[in-house]
């Protein structure tokens, strides 16, 4: 029997968990996505490494008994033990994108939204797909209908209702900028809301890029909400000491500004 909680991630600065920086001319690093939505994801190899470093760099050695020993040469089982927490990955809930002329908003998808609700326990019933809040400042257009206005092009909202019970307890998000789109929609709307940023090489004697050095890389963007569940074999986990949430970095380039996140843990957990 397993203890049941779950951490909620809001980015604090564009975060990129994915491909690994190239030397090939024009190279994309890509972002590891979600095979359905194709929305971006942190693996549980991630958020176990992450949690692994962040604990030894407080108790070290205590790492080994919460999340696993690794494995020790010599030894013919290799040394490994299991680890009391389990982790899986992160995905969005709520993402953050730019409208012209208009508010930010921020949007999730019926199957996101499930599997949140499946994590965290919510009764609430999922939204159906293009349904805002009630308060969200759209164009109006025809007989009180709303429209969003895209870089792709124009949404309609067919629906309004309250959507505050979708943000986590100790999110800060505007309930009036949430929208709710189709799972067909997510993925282009997702594109089109990544931080992207070229990156060159220079030389060491002067400032010129070196041949071949030019790569770009994507990432997801600040005040992205994701969410994962955590299992526990036995209760006493604390890793934020008495605290429920501290700032924690993810991915890499963390050395250029990326990843640094909001971590919160809810559930039974201690």
């Amino acid at each position: 029997m397993y203890h049941q909680a779950y951490g909620i991630i809001k980015t604090l600065a564009p975060l990129h968990v994915g491909a690994s920086a190239g030397e090939e001319t024009g190279n994309l690093n890509l972002i590891f996505r979600d095979q359905f939505t194709q929305t971006g994801i942190i693996p549980r190899s991630s958020i176990r490494g992450r949690f692994r470093a962040d604990l030894r760099s407080i108790q070290k050695g205590m790492e080994a008994e919460w999340y696993g020993h690794h494995a020790v040469e010599g030894r013919e089982d290799g040394g490994t033990t299991e680890a009391i927490v389990k982790f899986e990955y992160a995905s969005l809930l709520w993402l953050p994108v730019f409208c012209p002329g208009q508010p930010v908003i921020w949007i999730s998808c019926p199957r996101l939204l499930k599997r949140y609700q499946q994590i965290s326990g919510l009764s609430t019933e999922i939204p159906q797909p293009y349904t805002s809040s009630k308060s969200l400042q759209g164009r109006q257009v025809g007989q009180g209908q709303k429209v969003l206005f895209f870089n792709l092009g124009f949404m309609e909202i067919e629906q309004e209702t309250d959507l505050s019970p979708w943000i986590p307890q100790g999110v800060d998000l505007p309930e009036s900028n949430l929208v709710v789109v189709g799972d067909n929609d997510i993925a282009t709307l997702h594109d089109m809301a990544l931080y992207r940023q070229s990156r060159v090489r220079l030389q060491d004697e002067m400032k010129k890029t070196e041949t071949g050095a030019f790569f770009n890389v994507e990432a997801l963007p600040e005040e992205s909400i994701l969410v994962f569940p955590i299992a526990l074999k036995e209760k006493g986990w604390s890793p934020f000491g008495d605290s429920d949430r501290k700032e924690l970095y993810f991915g890499g380039l963390e050395s250029i500004g990326f990843g640094r996140s909001q971590v919160i843990l809810k559930g039974e957990y201690q």
